[in-house]
Protein backbone atom coordinates (compact mmCIF):
# COMPACT_ATOMS: atom_id res chain seq x y z
CA UNK A 1 0.00 0.00 0.00
CA UNK A 2 1.28 3.42 -0.86
CA UNK A 3 1.84 5.49 2.26
CA UNK A 4 0.59 9.08 2.58
CA UNK A 5 2.62 11.92 1.18
CA UNK A 6 4.41 13.73 4.06
CA UNK A 7 3.27 17.04 2.60
CA UNK A 8 -0.26 16.22 3.68
CA UNK A 9 0.71 14.77 7.04
CA UNK A 10 -0.41 17.59 9.28
CA UNK A 11 -3.83 18.39 7.82
CA UNK A 12 -4.63 14.69 8.34
CA UNK A 13 -3.16 14.69 11.85
CA UNK A 14 -5.10 17.83 12.70
CA UNK A 15 -8.32 16.05 11.85
CA UNK A 16 -7.60 13.58 14.67
CA UNK A 17 -7.65 16.49 17.08
CA UNK A 18 -11.14 17.80 16.44
CA UNK A 19 -12.34 16.15 19.63
CA UNK A 20 -9.46 17.49 21.72
CA UNK A 21 -10.38 19.63 24.78
CA UNK A 22 -9.95 23.37 24.70
CA UNK A 23 -6.60 25.01 25.32
CA UNK A 24 -5.41 26.11 28.74
CA UNK A 25 -7.30 29.10 30.07
CA UNK A 26 -6.20 32.54 28.98
CA UNK A 27 -4.02 34.68 31.18
CA UNK A 28 -3.57 38.40 30.89
CA UNK A 29 0.11 39.18 30.10
CA UNK A 30 2.07 41.01 32.74
CA UNK A 31 2.85 44.53 31.57
CA UNK A 32 6.23 44.51 33.31
CA UNK A 33 9.12 45.71 31.19
CA UNK A 34 11.85 44.41 33.49
CA UNK A 35 14.60 42.40 31.86
CA UNK A 36 13.87 38.69 32.20
CA UNK A 37 15.54 36.43 34.72
CA UNK A 38 16.20 32.84 33.66
CA UNK A 39 17.19 31.22 36.93
CA UNK A 40 14.12 28.98 36.79
CA UNK A 41 14.05 25.51 35.23
CA UNK A 42 13.11 26.71 31.77
CA UNK A 43 9.99 26.99 29.65
CA UNK A 44 8.23 25.51 26.61
CA UNK A 45 6.07 27.39 24.11
CA UNK A 46 3.66 26.35 21.38
CA UNK A 47 0.98 28.31 19.53
CA UNK A 48 -2.68 27.77 18.78
CA UNK A 49 -2.42 28.85 15.10
CA UNK A 50 -6.16 29.53 15.33
CA UNK A 51 -7.94 30.90 12.29
CA UNK A 52 -9.76 33.61 14.24
CA UNK A 53 -6.93 34.35 16.67
CA UNK A 54 -3.41 33.06 17.15
CA UNK A 55 -2.05 32.70 20.69
CA UNK A 56 1.11 31.44 22.37
CA UNK A 57 0.56 28.71 24.97
CA UNK A 58 3.30 28.78 27.63
CA UNK A 59 4.49 26.22 30.19
CA UNK A 60 7.18 26.27 32.83
CA UNK A 61 9.43 23.25 33.30
CA UNK A 62 8.87 22.01 36.83
CA UNK A 63 10.56 19.41 38.99
CA UNK A 64 11.52 16.34 37.01
CA UNK A 65 10.74 18.00 33.70
CA UNK A 66 6.98 18.22 34.23
CA UNK A 67 5.25 20.94 32.19
CA UNK A 68 3.04 23.29 34.19
CA UNK A 69 0.64 25.70 32.41
CA UNK A 70 1.81 29.32 32.57
CA UNK A 71 -0.80 31.09 30.45
CA UNK A 72 -2.04 31.86 26.96
CA UNK A 73 -0.95 35.09 25.24
CA UNK A 74 -2.54 36.59 22.14
CA UNK A 75 -0.32 37.43 19.18
CA UNK A 76 -2.93 40.02 18.09
CA UNK A 77 -3.09 38.32 14.70
CA UNK A 78 -4.43 35.20 12.99
CA UNK A 79 -3.15 31.74 12.19
CA UNK A 80 -4.35 29.45 9.43
CA UNK A 81 -6.40 26.90 11.35
CA UNK A 82 -4.42 24.10 9.67
CA UNK A 83 -0.85 22.94 10.11
CA UNK A 84 1.95 24.89 8.46
CA UNK A 85 3.92 21.61 8.14
CA UNK A 86 7.12 23.37 9.11
CA UNK A 87 9.89 23.54 11.71
CA UNK A 88 10.67 26.85 13.43
CA UNK A 89 7.33 28.67 13.57
CA UNK A 90 8.29 29.92 17.04
CA UNK A 91 11.76 31.30 17.76
CA UNK A 92 13.50 32.06 21.04
CA UNK A 93 16.47 34.41 20.79
CA UNK A 94 19.75 32.99 22.08
CA UNK A 95 19.55 35.05 25.28
CA UNK A 96 15.91 33.91 25.79
CA UNK A 97 14.81 37.55 26.12
CA UNK A 98 12.43 37.52 23.14
CA UNK A 99 10.01 35.05 21.56
CA UNK A 100 9.05 35.57 17.89
CA UNK A 101 6.00 33.89 16.35
CA UNK A 102 4.69 33.64 12.77
CA UNK A 103 1.07 34.58 12.09
CA UNK A 104 0.55 32.78 8.80
CA UNK A 105 -3.07 33.92 8.45
CA UNK A 106 -2.12 37.59 8.83
CA UNK A 107 1.28 37.49 7.06
CA UNK A 108 2.95 39.00 10.11
CA UNK A 109 5.50 38.23 12.83
CA UNK A 110 4.73 38.96 16.50
CA UNK A 111 7.38 39.67 19.13
CA UNK A 112 7.09 39.07 22.88
CA UNK A 113 9.42 39.86 25.76
CA UNK A 114 9.99 36.77 27.93
CA UNK A 115 9.90 37.37 31.68
CA UNK A 116 10.60 34.31 33.80
CA UNK A 117 8.80 34.32 37.13
CA UNK A 118 8.65 31.68 39.85
CA UNK A 119 5.15 30.86 38.60
CA UNK A 120 6.38 30.46 35.03
CA UNK A 121 7.18 32.52 31.94
CA UNK A 122 5.14 35.68 31.41
CA UNK A 123 5.05 37.06 27.87
CA UNK A 124 4.71 40.78 27.21
CA UNK A 125 3.44 41.54 23.73
CA UNK A 126 5.67 44.13 22.04
CA UNK A 127 4.71 44.51 18.40
CA UNK A 128 4.09 42.80 15.08
CA UNK A 129 5.39 43.54 11.63
CA UNK A 130 4.65 42.43 8.08
CA UNK A 131 6.60 39.36 6.98
CA UNK A 132 6.96 41.04 3.56
CA UNK A 133 5.48 37.96 1.90
CA UNK A 134 2.61 35.47 2.03
CA UNK A 135 2.23 32.81 4.74
CA UNK A 136 5.32 33.03 6.93
CA UNK A 137 6.16 29.55 8.26
CA UNK A 138 9.63 29.53 9.84
CA UNK A 139 12.03 31.90 11.61
CA UNK A 140 15.74 31.98 12.45
CA UNK A 141 18.07 34.41 14.22
CA UNK A 142 21.79 35.06 14.65
CA UNK A 143 22.52 37.90 17.01
CA UNK A 144 20.16 40.71 16.09
CA UNK A 145 19.60 39.38 12.56
CA UNK A 146 16.25 37.66 11.99
CA UNK A 147 15.09 35.95 8.80
CA UNK A 148 11.70 34.51 7.89
CA UNK A 149 10.71 32.22 5.04
CA UNK A 150 7.33 32.94 3.44
CA UNK A 151 5.71 29.96 1.73
CA UNK A 152 3.89 32.04 -0.89
CA UNK A 153 0.82 30.95 -2.82
CA UNK A 154 -0.37 30.47 -6.41
CA UNK A 155 -0.15 34.20 -7.13
CA UNK A 156 2.78 35.33 -4.96
CA UNK A 157 6.17 33.65 -4.93
CA UNK A 158 7.71 32.39 -1.71
CA UNK A 159 10.73 34.28 -0.38
CA UNK A 160 13.07 34.92 2.51
CA UNK A 161 13.20 38.32 4.20
CA UNK A 162 15.59 39.80 6.79
CA UNK A 163 15.01 42.07 9.78
CA UNK A 164 17.02 43.69 12.54
CA UNK A 165 15.77 42.95 16.05
CA UNK A 166 16.30 46.03 18.20
CA UNK A 167 17.12 45.98 21.91
CA UNK A 168 13.49 46.80 22.72
CA UNK A 169 12.14 43.97 20.55
CA UNK A 170 11.11 45.97 17.49
CA UNK A 171 11.74 44.31 14.11
CA UNK A 172 13.01 46.58 11.32
CA UNK A 173 12.95 45.41 7.69
CA UNK A 174 16.39 45.18 6.06
CA UNK A 175 16.08 46.81 2.65
CA UNK A 176 17.74 44.56 0.06
CA UNK A 177 17.42 41.38 2.10
CA UNK A 178 14.47 39.86 0.23
CA UNK A 179 15.43 36.85 -1.91
CA UNK A 180 13.35 34.27 -3.81
CA UNK A 181 13.06 30.53 -3.34
CA UNK A 182 14.02 28.17 -6.16
CA UNK A 183 10.88 28.43 -8.34
CA UNK A 184 7.75 30.58 -8.71
CA UNK A 185 5.20 27.90 -7.84
CA UNK A 186 4.47 26.99 -4.20
CA UNK A 187 7.18 24.58 -3.09
CA UNK A 188 6.40 24.01 0.59
CA UNK A 189 9.40 25.42 2.43
CA UNK A 190 9.80 23.55 5.70
CA UNK A 191 12.45 25.50 7.61
CA UNK A 192 14.93 28.37 7.49
CA UNK A 193 18.02 28.50 9.68
CA UNK A 194 21.37 30.22 9.97
CA UNK A 195 24.41 27.97 10.10
CA UNK A 196 26.25 28.17 13.47
CA UNK A 197 28.60 30.94 12.28
CA UNK A 198 25.73 33.03 10.92
CA UNK A 199 27.32 33.34 7.47
CA UNK A 200 24.91 31.11 5.51
CA UNK A 201 21.12 30.66 5.54
CA UNK A 202 19.57 27.30 4.63
CA UNK A 203 16.00 26.60 3.44
CA UNK A 204 14.54 23.14 2.72
CA UNK A 205 11.92 22.76 -0.03
CA UNK A 206 9.63 19.75 0.36
CA UNK A 207 7.84 19.76 -3.01
CA UNK A 208 10.98 20.18 -5.14
CA UNK A 209 13.40 18.12 -2.99
CA UNK A 210 15.85 21.01 -3.10
CA UNK A 211 17.91 22.82 -0.49
CA UNK A 212 18.52 26.56 -0.94
CA UNK A 213 21.55 28.27 0.60
CA UNK A 214 22.13 32.01 0.87
CA UNK A 215 25.43 33.64 1.78
CA UNK A 216 24.84 36.47 4.25
CA UNK A 217 26.83 39.52 3.17
CA UNK A 218 27.50 43.03 4.39
CA UNK A 219 24.82 44.47 6.64
CA UNK A 220 23.20 41.06 7.09
CA UNK A 221 21.83 41.00 3.54
CA UNK A 222 21.24 37.57 2.03
CA UNK A 223 22.65 37.06 -1.46
CA UNK A 224 20.84 35.23 -4.28
CA UNK A 225 20.34 31.50 -3.60
CA UNK A 226 22.44 28.51 -4.53
CA UNK A 227 19.99 25.67 -5.23
CA UNK A 228 21.13 22.07 -4.60
CA UNK A 229 19.14 18.85 -5.12
CA UNK A 230 18.79 17.15 -1.75
CA UNK A 231 20.31 13.75 -1.23
CA UNK A 232 16.98 12.23 -0.18
CA UNK A 233 13.39 12.86 -1.17
CA UNK A 234 11.31 15.54 0.57
CA UNK A 235 13.88 17.38 2.71
CA UNK A 236 11.98 18.61 5.73
CA UNK A 237 13.19 19.74 9.15
CA UNK A 238 16.87 20.06 10.01
CA UNK A 239 19.28 20.94 12.79
CA UNK A 240 22.99 21.59 13.25
CA UNK A 241 25.06 18.74 14.65
CA UNK A 242 28.61 18.20 15.84
CA UNK A 243 31.17 20.26 13.91
CA UNK A 244 28.45 22.36 12.27
CA UNK A 245 27.06 19.46 10.22
CA UNK A 246 23.70 20.09 8.56
CA UNK A 247 21.39 17.18 9.49
CA UNK A 248 18.26 17.00 7.31
CA UNK A 249 15.26 14.68 7.50
CA UNK A 250 14.41 12.99 4.19
CA UNK A 251 10.72 12.51 4.95
CA UNK A 252 9.77 10.43 1.90
CA UNK A 253 13.01 8.41 2.07
CA UNK A 254 12.48 7.51 5.75
CA UNK A 255 16.01 8.63 6.55
CA UNK A 256 18.34 11.41 7.65
CA UNK A 257 21.19 12.87 5.60
CA UNK A 258 24.08 15.07 6.71
CA UNK A 259 26.06 17.69 4.80
CA UNK A 260 28.91 20.09 5.23
CA UNK A 261 28.13 23.70 4.32
CA UNK A 262 30.97 25.80 2.89
CA UNK A 263 31.37 29.55 3.33
CA UNK A 264 30.10 29.90 -0.26
CA UNK A 265 26.94 27.95 0.55
CA UNK A 266 28.01 24.78 -1.27
CA UNK A 267 26.63 21.53 0.18
CA UNK A 268 28.63 18.30 0.31
CA UNK A 269 26.98 15.05 1.39
CA UNK A 270 28.64 13.37 4.37
CA UNK A 271 26.13 10.60 5.17
CA UNK A 272 23.48 10.01 2.55
CA UNK A 273 19.97 8.91 3.57
CA UNK A 274 20.74 6.78 6.63
CA UNK A 275 17.43 5.02 7.22
CA UNK A 276 15.76 4.81 10.63
CA UNK A 277 13.26 2.01 9.87
CA UNK A 278 10.42 4.42 10.65
CA UNK A 279 7.96 6.22 8.42
CA UNK A 280 8.02 9.94 7.52
CA UNK A 281 10.79 11.39 9.71
CA UNK A 282 10.06 15.09 9.45
CA UNK A 283 11.48 17.04 12.41
CA UNK A 284 15.02 17.05 13.80
CA UNK A 285 16.55 18.14 17.13
CA UNK A 286 20.09 17.76 18.49
CA UNK A 287 21.41 17.49 22.06
CA UNK A 288 24.70 17.33 23.99
CA UNK A 289 26.41 19.92 21.78
CA UNK A 290 25.28 18.24 18.59
CA UNK A 291 26.39 14.71 19.50
CA UNK A 292 22.92 13.14 19.42
CA UNK A 293 20.30 13.75 16.74
CA UNK A 294 16.63 12.86 17.15
CA UNK A 295 13.91 12.63 14.54
CA UNK A 296 10.16 12.15 14.87
CA UNK A 297 8.63 9.50 12.60
CA UNK A 298 5.22 11.06 12.16
CA UNK A 299 3.55 8.12 10.40
CA UNK A 300 4.91 5.39 12.67
CA UNK A 301 4.61 7.23 16.01
CA UNK A 302 8.23 6.70 17.06
CA UNK A 303 11.40 8.65 17.77
CA UNK A 304 14.80 7.59 16.43
CA UNK A 305 18.28 8.43 17.70
CA UNK A 306 21.46 8.97 15.69
CA UNK A 307 25.06 9.49 16.78
CA UNK A 308 26.74 12.42 15.01
CA UNK A 309 30.39 11.56 14.52
CA UNK A 310 33.49 13.31 13.30
CA UNK A 311 32.82 15.41 10.21
CA UNK A 312 29.08 14.95 10.65
CA UNK A 313 28.77 11.22 9.93
CA UNK A 314 25.45 9.72 11.00
CA UNK A 315 25.06 6.34 12.70
CA UNK A 316 21.64 5.02 13.64
CA UNK A 317 21.77 4.14 17.34
CA UNK A 318 18.13 3.34 18.04
CA UNK A 319 15.41 2.96 15.41
CA UNK A 320 12.77 3.10 18.16
CA UNK A 321 14.19 5.24 20.94
CA UNK A 322 10.62 5.87 22.12
CA UNK A 323 7.04 5.18 21.07
CA UNK A 324 4.92 8.34 21.11
CA UNK A 325 1.22 9.18 21.25
CA UNK A 326 0.14 9.76 17.66
CA UNK A 327 1.57 11.70 14.68
CA UNK A 328 4.60 13.04 16.55
CA UNK A 329 5.82 16.20 14.85
CA UNK A 330 7.67 19.12 16.42
CA UNK A 331 10.68 18.62 18.69
CA UNK A 332 12.50 20.95 21.10
CA UNK A 333 15.36 20.63 23.58
CA UNK A 334 15.04 22.45 26.93
CA UNK A 335 15.71 22.48 30.65
CA UNK A 336 18.45 24.02 32.77
CA UNK A 337 21.12 21.82 31.16
CA UNK A 338 19.26 20.99 27.93
CA UNK A 339 18.44 17.65 29.51
CA UNK A 340 14.88 17.25 28.18
CA UNK A 341 13.41 16.46 24.76
CA UNK A 342 9.88 17.77 24.23
CA UNK A 343 7.70 16.22 21.53
CA UNK A 344 4.42 17.54 20.16
CA UNK A 345 2.07 14.69 19.18
CA UNK A 346 -0.35 16.26 16.72
CA UNK A 347 -2.58 13.20 16.64
CA UNK A 348 -3.00 13.14 20.41
CA UNK A 349 -3.04 16.85 21.21
CA UNK A 350 -0.21 16.46 23.71
CA UNK A 351 3.36 17.43 24.50
CA UNK A 352 5.51 14.61 25.86
CA UNK A 353 8.61 15.16 28.00
CA UNK A 354 11.63 12.84 27.83
CA UNK A 355 14.82 12.86 29.88
CA UNK A 356 17.95 12.63 27.72
CA UNK A 357 20.54 10.23 29.13
CA UNK A 358 24.32 10.60 28.94
CA UNK A 359 24.40 8.10 26.07
CA UNK A 360 21.47 9.70 24.25
CA UNK A 361 18.75 7.38 25.56
CA UNK A 362 15.23 8.70 26.17
CA UNK A 363 13.06 8.14 29.25
CA UNK A 364 9.43 9.25 29.16
CA UNK A 365 8.61 11.44 32.15
CA UNK A 366 5.07 12.72 31.58
CA UNK A 367 2.79 14.49 29.12
CA UNK A 368 0.40 17.43 28.99
CA UNK A 369 -2.83 17.19 27.03
CA UNK A 370 -5.67 19.49 25.97
CA UNK A 371 -3.84 21.33 23.21
CA UNK A 372 -6.15 22.82 20.57
CA UNK A 373 -6.58 20.92 17.31
CA UNK A 374 -4.75 23.65 15.41
CA UNK A 375 -1.66 23.79 17.67
CA UNK A 376 1.68 24.27 15.93
CA UNK A 377 5.38 24.45 16.76
CA UNK A 378 7.63 24.13 19.80
CA UNK A 379 10.32 26.33 21.31
CA UNK A 380 12.05 25.72 24.64
CA UNK A 381 14.86 26.78 26.95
Amino acid sequence: MRRPNPLWLIPVAAAFLLLAPAAVSAQTPNASTALPSHSAGGAVFTMSNGLARNSVIAYRIGTGGALLPSGTFSTHARGTGVSLADQGSLLLTADHHFLLVVNAGSNTISVFRVNSMSSGPILTYIDQTSSRGVEPVSLTAHGSLVYVVNAGNSSRRGNIVGFDLGSTGILSFLVGSRQPLSVNSPIGPAEISFNPSGHVLVVTEKATSRIDTYVVGTGGLAQSPTVTPSNGTTPYGFAWGKGGALIVSDAASDALSSYTVSSSGALTVVSGSVGDNGTAPCWVAVAHNGLWAYTSNAHSNTLSTYLVGTGGTLTLVSAVAATTGAADTDLAIGGAHSQYLFVYDAGAGEIEQYAIGSTGGLTLLSAVFSLPATAEGLAAF
